[in-house]
């Protein structure tokens, strides 16, 4: 009796399967076809009155759009309505019209976010690239002899005073400024360099693998963690061309550590006819001290200090776009300049407009106040807190449990490697709250992120953390809203 009930059961269970398919292909078939889709949505474009769009965008939208219904009915889902299909291939047609690269507000507090574009721009840097696009100028015309002009000249002044260097060039990173200067210094001969200085930066950047390119030979000397001047006055011969030094920006070596000043070091160069050249990387202008960091080697120090060519980035501490910078000696300098291969690194007109812009503002007292990057680290965290305190009760009162709890930024981007500042953080949920069980910190982060605009925060443990040291005082409003719609979504779902 058992087993005939049991067998009587699993025909049954048979039976109901023919069933379920012929159900999934009714859902199927009942779905429109892409013309049939593209007719009711014009129609209902034309009804609200909205603009006509592109075909080939209505077209990529409606099979989008069928593709994920089809997979939804395969899946056990009910056939979404016309209606409902008209409304997906809407929200997909505007996602479609949003550009790749966009703004995004960065929560992170990592204020020079290299994967968020790093230093964001001045006001006036914004408002010279403006007016550069908008149509012609005089990018390498001299406008004084009306003839043709070289491209360098609108930045070589500013780039002379704020350094102290006797000339200067700009080219379009600082990864492009270290190949063009030892291709140009040391092709097919060697280049001495302390083993602890070579390095690798983001994106797999290594300091040995843009020497190869370039030609030069590496020599290594020292040890990674103790090299002295002995080690490079043994290493320098008839084949030597060129002493470098790398500031190490993005890493710090500490205890039994040992290397030349930089001065000694130039010192010996120049007494054996050699150049030096000091990669300096971060590109800090002013002493970072006074922003109760630690002291970031200066590109006017390493002038100063003799070495004929520094190159350093102008979109790190500089606070600029992005940009690779040499100043140093008019000979060293001219030697550079004439390579063909300058041509194929050379910087654009929008980029020369906002270094310009940005140069210019280190000749006002109020560069500070000017430059976000600066702007962002000046910030105190008393500041910060009365910020982030107002944001949280207002989202109390939106029904999201915040708090705001003490907490770290960085200055990133390379730049002062284990340095942080004192910040408050305006963390979600709130310890202790009721929906502490109920809200995921990594699902509110993504909800966040597929947001708009896109709002990018740091996930600590079961808390999303946001840091209004990066966030700019216009942006809060649309911060506060992001952080309302992520948060119903996920408690939605939850």
């Amino acid at each position: 009796m058992a087993r005939g009930a049991q067998r009587s059961h699993a025909l049954g269970a048979t039976s109901d399967a023919p069933d379920a398919s012929a159900a999934m292909a009714a859902a199927l078939r009942a779905l429109p076809s892409v013309e049939e889709a593209r007719l009711a949505l014009e129609a209902h474009r034309v009804r609200v009155g909205a603009p006509p769009l592109a075909h080939p965008a209505v077209i990529r939208a409606i099979r989008a759009t069928l593709q994920a219904a089809r997979a939804e009915i395969r899946a056990g889902g009910a056939a979404p309505t016309t209606e409902a299909l008209i409304e997906r291939a809407q929200v997909a047609i505007a996602r479609q019209s949003q550009p790749n690269l966009r703004p995004v507000i960065n929560a992170t507090g990592v204020i020079i976010n290299t994967n968020l574009g790093r230093a964001p721009l001045s006001q006036r840097a914004i408002a010279q690239m403006t007016a550069v696009a908008r149509g012609y100028s005089n990018l390498e015309f001299d406008l004084e002899a009306g003839a043709r002009g070289s491209r360098h000249a609108h930045v070589r002044a500013a780039l002379r005073e704020l350094t102290g260097a006797e000339d200067a060039l700009a080219v379009n990173n600082n990864a492009a400024a270290t190949l063009i200067a030892l291709e140009a210094l040391a092709a097919g001969r060697e280049v001495i360099i302390a083993r602890g200085e070579l390095v690798e930066i983001g994106g797999g950047f290594r300091v040995p693998d843009v020497m190869a390119q370039s030609g030069a030979r590496l020599v290594e000397v020292g040890t990674t963690n103790r090299v002295r001047l002995a080690d490079y006055a043994a290493a320098i011969t008839p084949e030597t061309a060129l002493i470098l030094v790398v500031h190490p920006s993005n890493f710090r070596i500490v205890g039994f550590t040992e290397a030349p000043a930089l001065a000694d070091l130039t010192a010996l160069a120049h007494e054996r006819g050699l150049p030096l050249m000091h990669d300096l990387g971060s590109g800090a202008a002013p002493l970072t001290e006074r922003f109760g960091l630690g002291h970031e080697p200066t590109i006017a120090e390493s002038v100063r200090a003799g070495a004929d060519l520094v190159c350093f980035s102008g979109d790190k501490l500089l606070g600029g776009p992005q940009a690779g910078l040499l100043v140093g000696t008019r000979a060293t300098i001219a030697r550079i300049e004439q390579r063909p291969l300058m041509r194929a690194v050379r910087i654009d007109k929008l980029t020369l407009a906002a270094l310009e812009a940005t140069l210019r503002a280190y000749t006002d007292e109020s560069w500070a106040e000017e430059l976000p990057v600066w702007r962002a680290i000046a910030l105190s965290r008393g500041r910060i807190a009365e910020r982030a305190e107002r944001l949280a009760r207002r989202l109390l009162e939106a029904g999201v449990a915040a708090e705001v709890i003490a907490g770290e930024s960085t200055v990133g981007g390379g730049s002062l490697p284990g340095e942080t500042l004192p910040t408050a953080l305006c963390a979600l949920p709130a310890r202790g709250s009721s929906h502490a069980t109920r809200v995921d910190a990594a699902g509110l982060a993504d909800a966040l992120r597929r947001g708009e605009p896109p709002i990018i925060a740091r996930v600590l443990r079961d808390q999303t953390l946001l840091d209004l040291r990066t966030v700019a005082p216009e942006e809060e409003e649309a911060l506060y809203a992001g952080i309302v719609a992520a948060w119903r979504a996920v408690a939605h779902q939850e």
